[in-house]
Protein backbone atom coordinates (compact mmCIF):
# COMPACT_ATOMS: atom_id res chain seq x y z
CA UNK A 1 0.00 0.00 0.00
CA UNK A 2 1.19 3.50 -0.82
CA UNK A 3 0.45 6.09 1.81
CA UNK A 4 1.53 9.56 0.85
CA UNK A 5 2.88 11.84 3.79
CA UNK A 6 0.55 14.63 4.19
CA UNK A 7 3.49 16.76 5.80
CA UNK A 8 5.05 18.76 3.86
CA UNK A 9 8.64 18.11 3.11
CA UNK A 10 11.86 19.35 2.11
CA UNK A 11 13.61 18.12 -1.46
CA UNK A 12 16.00 16.05 0.76
CA UNK A 13 13.32 14.14 2.79
CA UNK A 14 11.22 13.57 -0.35
CA UNK A 15 14.01 11.71 -2.15
CA UNK A 16 14.68 9.49 0.38
CA UNK A 17 10.94 8.98 1.07
CA UNK A 18 10.42 8.10 -2.45
CA UNK A 19 13.78 5.88 -3.48
CA UNK A 20 12.40 2.48 -3.88
CA UNK A 21 8.72 3.08 -2.74
CA UNK A 22 6.13 1.59 -5.27
CA UNK A 23 4.53 3.99 -7.37
CA UNK A 24 5.18 7.55 -8.93
CA UNK A 25 5.55 10.71 -6.85
CA UNK A 26 6.19 14.52 -7.45
CA UNK A 27 6.86 16.61 -4.72
CA UNK A 28 5.14 20.18 -5.55
CA UNK A 29 5.77 23.06 -3.58
CA UNK A 30 6.39 20.88 -0.52
CA UNK A 31 2.97 18.42 -0.80
CA UNK A 32 4.03 15.18 -2.13
CA UNK A 33 1.20 14.58 -4.98
CA UNK A 34 0.91 10.45 -6.49
CA UNK A 35 1.21 10.41 -9.98
CA UNK A 36 -0.96 7.53 -12.28
CA UNK A 37 0.45 5.24 -15.05
CA UNK A 38 0.33 5.98 -18.45
CA UNK A 39 -0.97 3.83 -21.72
CA UNK A 40 0.94 2.04 -23.72
CA UNK A 41 0.71 4.87 -26.20
CA UNK A 42 2.02 7.40 -24.12
CA UNK A 43 5.13 4.31 -23.08
CA UNK A 44 5.57 4.20 -26.74
CA UNK A 45 6.17 7.79 -27.44
CA UNK A 46 8.33 8.52 -24.57
CA UNK A 47 10.32 5.39 -25.49
CA UNK A 48 10.59 6.04 -29.49
CA UNK A 49 10.85 10.07 -28.45
CA UNK A 50 14.17 8.75 -26.71
CA UNK A 51 15.12 6.23 -28.82
CA UNK A 52 15.68 9.43 -31.31
CA UNK A 53 17.61 11.98 -29.28
CA UNK A 54 19.88 9.03 -28.72
CA UNK A 55 20.89 8.14 -32.67
CA UNK A 56 20.90 12.29 -32.78
CA UNK A 57 22.62 13.44 -29.80
CA UNK A 58 26.37 13.96 -29.59
CA UNK A 59 27.00 11.15 -26.28
CA UNK A 60 30.14 12.96 -25.68
CA UNK A 61 28.07 16.02 -24.15
CA UNK A 62 24.69 15.02 -23.28
CA UNK A 63 22.55 11.54 -22.15
CA UNK A 64 18.98 10.97 -22.36
CA UNK A 65 16.89 9.74 -19.31
CA UNK A 66 13.62 8.73 -18.93
CA UNK A 67 11.03 9.57 -16.40
CA UNK A 68 13.49 7.57 -13.19
CA UNK A 69 15.14 11.10 -12.72
CA UNK A 70 13.85 14.07 -10.69
CA UNK A 71 14.29 17.84 -12.29
CA UNK A 72 14.57 20.36 -10.02
CA UNK A 73 12.26 23.13 -10.61
CA UNK A 74 12.08 25.43 -7.45
CA UNK A 75 12.56 25.44 -4.11
CA UNK A 76 9.80 23.10 -2.99
CA UNK A 77 9.43 21.37 -6.40
CA UNK A 78 10.78 17.96 -7.75
CA UNK A 79 9.05 16.58 -10.89
CA UNK A 80 9.73 13.69 -13.26
CA UNK A 81 9.58 14.10 -16.88
CA UNK A 82 9.13 11.31 -19.31
CA UNK A 83 12.41 12.46 -21.03
CA UNK A 84 15.43 14.46 -20.29
CA UNK A 85 18.30 15.60 -22.43
CA UNK A 86 20.59 16.33 -19.46
CA UNK A 87 24.64 17.30 -19.33
CA UNK A 88 26.73 14.32 -19.46
CA UNK A 89 28.37 13.09 -15.57
CA UNK A 90 27.03 12.65 -12.14
CA UNK A 91 25.60 9.49 -12.44
CA UNK A 92 24.92 9.03 -9.04
CA UNK A 93 22.79 12.41 -8.61
CA UNK A 94 18.61 11.81 -8.22
CA UNK A 95 18.01 14.94 -10.50
CA UNK A 96 18.89 16.22 -13.40
CA UNK A 97 22.21 18.34 -13.27
CA UNK A 98 22.02 20.91 -16.03
CA UNK A 99 19.24 19.50 -18.19
CA UNK A 100 18.75 21.05 -21.46
CA UNK A 101 15.50 19.07 -23.30
CA UNK A 102 12.82 18.63 -21.12
CA UNK A 103 9.78 16.28 -22.70
CA UNK A 104 6.51 15.24 -21.81
CA UNK A 105 3.64 13.03 -23.00
CA UNK A 106 0.13 14.46 -22.76
CA UNK A 107 -2.32 12.20 -21.17
CA UNK A 108 -6.22 12.87 -20.76
CA UNK A 109 -5.64 14.67 -16.91
CA UNK A 110 -2.08 16.06 -17.37
CA UNK A 111 -2.86 18.81 -20.56
CA UNK A 112 -3.52 21.66 -18.68
CA UNK A 113 -0.69 20.73 -16.22
CA UNK A 114 1.95 19.56 -18.46
CA UNK A 115 1.38 22.96 -20.97
CA UNK A 116 0.68 25.15 -18.18
CA UNK A 117 2.54 25.21 -14.48
CA UNK A 118 4.92 22.64 -15.88
CA UNK A 119 5.63 24.36 -18.85
CA UNK A 120 6.39 27.82 -16.87
CA UNK A 121 8.14 25.66 -14.36
CA UNK A 122 10.95 24.58 -16.60
CA UNK A 123 11.41 27.05 -18.74
CA UNK A 124 12.50 29.16 -16.03
CA UNK A 125 15.83 26.32 -15.48
CA UNK A 126 18.69 28.33 -16.74
CA UNK A 127 20.22 25.18 -18.37
CA UNK A 128 17.10 24.60 -20.27
CA UNK A 129 16.73 25.92 -24.12
CA UNK A 130 13.82 23.44 -24.89
CA UNK A 131 10.56 21.96 -23.68
CA UNK A 132 8.40 19.58 -25.67
CA UNK A 133 5.06 18.01 -25.11
CA UNK A 134 3.79 15.94 -27.37
CA UNK A 135 0.05 14.80 -28.38
CA UNK A 136 -0.60 10.81 -27.86
CA UNK A 137 -3.99 11.75 -29.89
CA UNK A 138 -2.31 12.37 -32.94
CA UNK A 139 0.97 13.36 -34.55
CA UNK A 140 1.33 16.56 -32.67
CA UNK A 141 4.29 18.40 -30.38
CA UNK A 142 3.71 21.81 -28.70
CA UNK A 143 7.50 22.95 -28.60
CA UNK A 144 9.08 25.73 -26.43
CA UNK A 145 12.18 27.02 -27.27
CA UNK A 146 14.35 29.70 -25.48
CA UNK A 147 14.40 33.02 -27.29
CA UNK A 148 13.94 36.13 -26.96
CA UNK A 149 10.74 37.48 -28.63
CA UNK A 150 8.80 33.79 -28.66
CA UNK A 151 6.85 34.12 -25.53
CA UNK A 152 4.45 30.33 -26.43
CA UNK A 153 4.75 27.35 -27.53
CA UNK A 154 5.11 26.96 -31.98
CA UNK A 155 2.66 23.78 -32.66
CA UNK A 156 3.87 21.38 -35.02
CA UNK A 157 1.76 18.74 -36.38
CA UNK A 158 2.34 16.06 -39.31
CA UNK A 159 3.79 13.13 -40.02
CA UNK A 160 6.18 15.06 -42.53
CA UNK A 161 6.71 17.44 -39.82
CA UNK A 162 10.62 18.08 -37.84
CA UNK A 163 11.41 19.50 -34.35
CA UNK A 164 14.38 21.60 -34.94
CA UNK A 165 16.75 21.78 -31.71
CA UNK A 166 19.16 24.39 -32.13
CA UNK A 167 20.59 23.92 -29.14
CA UNK A 168 21.43 20.09 -29.54
CA UNK A 169 22.33 20.89 -33.38
CA UNK A 170 19.35 18.33 -34.55
CA UNK A 171 16.23 18.15 -36.45
CA UNK A 172 13.96 15.56 -34.34
CA UNK A 173 11.29 13.92 -37.34
CA UNK A 174 7.73 13.55 -35.74
CA UNK A 175 7.83 10.17 -38.11
CA UNK A 176 10.57 8.99 -36.15
CA UNK A 177 8.66 9.78 -32.11
CA UNK A 178 5.69 8.45 -33.52
CA UNK A 179 6.53 5.23 -35.89
CA UNK A 180 3.93 2.45 -35.33
CA UNK A 181 1.42 4.17 -33.39
CA UNK A 182 -2.09 3.60 -34.37
CA UNK A 183 -4.68 6.48 -33.55
CA UNK A 184 -8.43 5.69 -33.05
Amino acid sequence: MNVQPRVPMDKEAFLAWANGREGRFELVERRVIMMVGGSKTHALIASQLMRALWARIDVTRWVVLGSDLAVDVGPGSLRYPDAIVDSVGGQRALTATAPVLIAEVLSPSSATLDLGDKAAEYLRLPSLAAYLVLSQDEIKAWVYIKVPGQPGPQVIAGASAAISLPSLGLDLPLADIYAGIEFG
